[in-house]
């Protein structure tokens, strides 16, 4: 397809996700939604009457007569995480571009092969990983990546919500239909979220209570994860939170990145720039050769710009810098940037999704790294499970954890 075809678009589950997903097409002059599914038909109806192709859309019960009838360029899949795998195998089989909804399938098993198939068949897989588009976080890693906060040592993260009356009847308290509890459901935010800002990790330890809910799977999930070169993650998800919560941290050399919201029931969005006080009678504060080969005081921060940022893979770090004088002691100087627009994650995240099958690149969040985010929950199970710590290079297809 050229630059200047509009983009076909069919969305399987019309659930609150897919609604989303299809609200975003319907202010997208580049993309029309064609076609939609879901088992209750008359909800697949309305989404494509509200925004859709009005009279030239299609609504259907099942998805198969919906792929097999119409012909589309990208299909978004949002149903339960049973069904992911199979829709997006006989999309990605065809050639359609699919954007499946997080966690990419319930395991490990399941994501290699859609891995798999979307590479053999020139297809652009992308796992739905929002978060990375919300401003606040989007703007840390911008951080991150141009030194801002000098050598990371460590990410924090705390998310949860109190969950609701009759929770344990509903499809994400089931193992079968999800795979399993909370650390899937919003925990694979969390380490897509430590992949992007540390890269790859080589150890995880974790534990997986179920405290509150009558359900088979975990309503907690605390975790730590550690690179190669001794970086550390940490991580609390939590149906049992009762207030909603997002916190999200950021700690390197020369400061820290605080981010806390997300916006709605999790408070505004807003993030906190620490930059600890400099003593400019020493030496630079720290080194940007660990990032491009410069040394250099704190950078300004701006307060922002639009644009994707690069990933951030991560770098050795350097022992011994707490006694050279570079900082003063006392309370970090702090800039605190509010963002308290509307949630434009879902349609950063479109654009990036329509933009790489229109540049033929992977996109950010991409189904390899939703393949990658599955493995780190799985070494968390599998911690769990056996009590010690795991190497992510134990977590294969072939070991598929329970």
């Amino acid at each position: 397809m050229s630059n200047n075809d509009i983009l076909k678009v069919g969305v399987i589950g019309c659930g609150l996700i897919g609604n989303k997903r299809a609200a975003v097409i319907k202010n997208d002059p580049t993309s029309v939604l064609r076609a939609a599914s879901d088992v209750n038909v008359i909800n697949a109806a309305v989404s494509l009457k509200q925004c859709g192709a009005g009279a030239g859309g299609r609504a259907c019960r099942d998805w198969r007569d919906m792929l097999n009838e119409e012909k589309l360029d990208a299909l978004i899949v949002a149903t339960p995480n049973k069904y992911l795998k199979k829709i997006s195998l006989w999309a990605l089989q065809r050639g359609i571009n699919v954007l499946c909804e997080k966690p990419l399938g319930r395991n490990i098993w399941e994501s290699e092969r859609m891995v798999k198939v979307a590479g053999e068949n020139g297809a652009i897989l992308k796992t739905g990983f929002n978060h990375r588009h919300h401003p606040a976080i989007f703007k840390a890693h911008d951080l991150v990546s141009k030194g801002a906060i000098g050598q990371v040592y460590y990410v924090r993260c705390i998310y949860g919500h109190g969950g609701r009356p009759g929770y344990e009847k509903e499809w994400r308290a089931s193992k079968e239909i999800c795979g399993g509890g909370e650390m899937l459901d919003q925990g694979v935010h969390v380490v897509d979220l430590f992949r992007w800002f540390l890269g790859d990790f080589e150890e995880a330890y974790g534990i997986v209570p179920t405290f509150y809910c009558n359900m088979e799977v975990e309503d907690n999930a605390l975790a730590l994860f550690r690179t190669a070169d001794g970086r550390v993650a940490q991580m609390h998800t939590s149906w049992t939170q009762w207030k909603n919560r997002f916190t999200f941290e950021i700690f390197g050399e020369a400061g820290y990145l605080i981010v806390e919201g997300l916006g709605g029931s999790y408070g505004v969005e807003k993030l906190i720039i620490g930059k600890r006080p400099v003593n400019r009678d020493s030496a630079p504060i720290f080194s940007r050769g660990s990032l491009d080969g410069k040394t250099g005081t704190v950078p300004h921060f701006p307060c922002g710009k639009k644009g994707r940022s690069p990933s951030f893979s991560g770098t050795p770090i350097k022992k011994g810098g707490g006694g050279n004088n570079q900082y003063l002691g006392g309370a970090p100087e702090e800039e605190t940037l509010i963002f308290d627009g509307p949630d434009v994650s879902w349609e950063m995240e479109w654009k990036e999704f329509t933009a790489a099958i229109r540049e033929k690149r992977e996109p950010l969040g991409s189904g390899r790294d939703g393949l990658e985010a599955n493995r780190m929950i799985a070494a968390v199970y599998l911690s769990a499970k056996e009590n010690r710590p795991v190497k992510l290079t134990e977590i294969t297809g072939d070991r598929v954890t329970e």
